[in-house]
């Protein structure tokens, strides 16, 4: 009889299916082997999570096909709950050129988004309100960093940072394209364009009613672990802007039957700086706009397991796994479904993912290659429990800012 230690729980961490309203889209078709893939191995898995950009452009088509994609696989898998990602609900239609939904007026966007005009919003906003807003988000303009999306197909890019490059009609280079995309969003009160609070609320309500998520950040209790799910609270392009009121709830949410015995998992679709692969400072692809602020919450909980996407870094990177250098919780990039990048600033054909196996004194995490069906190579940590405290303090994370 086999000896072989069973784990007490497992899940899956998906990430970046930027799915598209093709149907033959390599990005799609990567989501099918994805989850056919993990159907073949997370029989009584706690769930697949998914850190965020669930689509390419949060366009209805692309919501539907995703459903149709997912229903295929749904019997076969455990239940799904998201993260959200810009690509989903951010104030830009990533496409050639980009297409800035905060210029365009209310009736546009519904329809656009296959939505009623007359939408009753929760927040009402007057233009003074929303152009002081952008300005406070962002100092009149939102800087866009060359969101990817690769296409990989034929065709270039005018824009990049970090040198993603997209471009969502042409396709994109492969290798480094240097430069920036802008889209500049007046700060001047114009009552005919819609507000920030107005298509917020547009963005999250398609995210919601797709996802079947309530909000941008929730937890869940699953199988006698914690889950929490944070995200942004605005629609900013490109990164996360979490409110005071998140933090607080995070914190409080945190401290629920903590022990350091007992991991807690956290999933946020942007990396905090300096942490994985893609966050490093020279890299760019982090983007939490509070980041000292939630650094300081996380540091109380060395118990804490953080995975983010956002980057597309390829698991067999260097800083796939971040311990914490004795000051944070440990934290994972969970590289992408839809594509992947690499250290050399380039684009690579791929399509990764986590698997995570819960043990009494340690998680495991390992990375899967969906498309050739196997687990990568140096691509396997391992989180001991119970942890040590951390050493760290507010203070110590300023130099962040």
């Amino acid at each position: 009889m086999s000896t072989t230690e069973q784990p007490l729980a497992t899940f899956q961490v998906i990430t970046d299916t930027h799915v598209r309203d093709e149907v033959g889209h390599i990005h799609n078709r990567h989501l099918e082997q994805a989850l056919a893939d993990i159907a073949s191995f997370s029989y009584g898995s706690s769930g697949i999570m998914h850190v965020g950009d669930v689509t390419d452009r949060g366009l209805p088509s692309e919501y539907r096909e995703w459903q149709r994609i997912w229903e295929q696989y749904a019997e076969k898998l455990p239940e799904i709950r998201f993260t959200v990602g810009n690509h989903d609900i951010g104030a830009v239609i990533w496409q050639k050129p980009p297409l800035v939904l905060l210029g365009m007026t209310e009736g546009h966007v519904a329809e656009l988004l296959e939505q009623d005009a007359e939408l009753e919003h929760p927040v009402k906003q007057t233009a003074e309100e929303s152009a002081a807003l952008i300005q406070k988000l962002a100092g009149n303009q939102f800087m866009l960093s060359g969101q990817a999306g690769y296409e990989g197909e034929m065709g270039s890019s005018e824009g990049s940072v970090g040198s993603h490059v997209y471009d969502s009609e042409g396709g994109n280079k492969e290798g480094s394209v240097r430069g920036e995309v802008q889209a500049e969003i007046s700060a001047r009160t114009n009552t005919e364009t819609i507000t920030v609070a107005g298509l917020w609320h547009r963005r999250l309500n398609d995210f919601e009613a797709a996802t079947g998520m309530k909000g941008s950040y929730h937890d869940h209790w699953i199988d006698g672990y914690h889950y929490i799910f944070l995200g942004t609270e605005q629609p900013h392009p490109k990164d996360c802007e979490m409110s005071s009121e998140q933090l607080e709830w995070l914190d409080a949410k945190l401290a629920e039957q903590a022990a350091p015995d007992r991991p807690i998992f956290i999933f946020i679709h942007q990396p905090l700086i300096d942490t994985v692969a893609g966050s490093l400072q020279a890299q760019g692809w982090y983007g939490v706009n509070q980041d000292a602020e939630l650094k300081a919450v996380l540091a109380k909980y060395p118990q804490t397991i953080l995975f983010s996407g956002h980057t597309h870094w390829q698991l067999q990177a260097p800083h796939t796994m971040y311990d914490g250098a004795g000051q944070m919780p440990t934290m994972f990039n969970a590289s992408s479904v839809a594509y992947l990048w690499t250290d050399e600033d380039e684009h690579l054909e791929g399509s990764e993912g986590l698997h995570v196996e819960i043990y009494k004194d340690r998680v495991v995490v390992k990375g899967r290659d969906f498309t050739a069906g196997k687990w990568i190579e140096g691509a396997e940590y391992t989180v001991r429990y119970p942890v040590v405290e951390c050493e760290s303090s507010f203070s110590q994370f300023t130099h962040f800012l």
